[in-house]
């Protein structure tokens, strides 16, 4: 079972996303949703929340192909906080259970 952090960091948070952490940086100012806590020395401490509005944003520039003022304009129009779900959580929740019927299907082709 995997581990729950209180906190991550901005390097954690990157690898998570495949993105650099000036990219992250970035989004923050162009984000409001994204906003981690700054521990001393401004180190950035991302939430599970602040993880989840990460990847709303991904969601939208990377795999939507948006750009910033649209993808701003959805998050707006989603309705929802990022802590809630919204489409972002939807299609990671459909990627994965189309990973386990992949995975099905493998072993039963193996069975024949």
């Amino acid at each position: 079972m995997k581990k729950l952090k209180l906190y991550y960091s901005i390097s954690e948070v990157a690898q998570m996303f495949g993105v650099s952490e000036n990219l992250l940086r970035f989004w923050e100012q162009q984000f409001p949703t994204i906003h981690p806590r700054r521990a001393g020395r401004d180190i950035r401490q991302y939430t599970e929340k602040d993880i989840e509005a990460v990847r709303q944003v991904y969601h939208y520039l990377r795999e939507c192909g948006m750009t910033h003022e649209g993808a701003r304009r959805a998050i707006r129009n989603s309705g929802t906080d990022a802590g809630t779900g919204g489409k972002a959580e939807i299609v990671e929740r459909l990627k994965s259970v189309r990973d386990e019927l992949v995975e099905i299907r493998r072993e039963l082709e193996a069975l024949e």
